[in-house]
């Protein structure tokens, strides 16, 4: 893996469940990790789904390798909060991960 490629500041968040004082349980965000990343390009595509237009932006983010991550995780970058599908352990050498995310975006 090249260094020089990583060069995207991205933050990994996990869900958080806590307990208000009505006693019903809240979900927030909390941050897991901030890494270096590289993000490709994205692919996207654009679809109907019940009578609304959506686009579904499918990207690919690389990061050193880091133990833990699920794709119950959510990454940021910047203002923008890509959801992981799922997470490819190259050669299965814990070298490098690859986040395969979606960002979708509603019209």
């Amino acid at each position: 893996m090249r260094a020089g490629r990583l060069r995207n500041k991205v933050t990994i968040q996990k869900v958080t469940e806590t307990v208000d004082s009505y006693g019903s349980f809240t979900e927030s965000w909390s941050t897991y990790s901030t890494v270096w990343a590289e993000i490709d390009p994205p692919k996207g595509r654009e679809y109907f789904a019940a009578g609304q237009k959506q686009a579904e932006i499918t990207t690919r983010i690389r990061i050193r390798y880091l133990s833990g991550i699920t794709p119950k995780m959510r990454v940021l970058f910047g203002s923008r909060i890509f959801k992981i599908n799922s997470i490819v352990d190259p050669d299965e050498r814990h070298i490098e991960q690859i986040l395969m995310c979606v960002e979708e975006i509603n019209d």
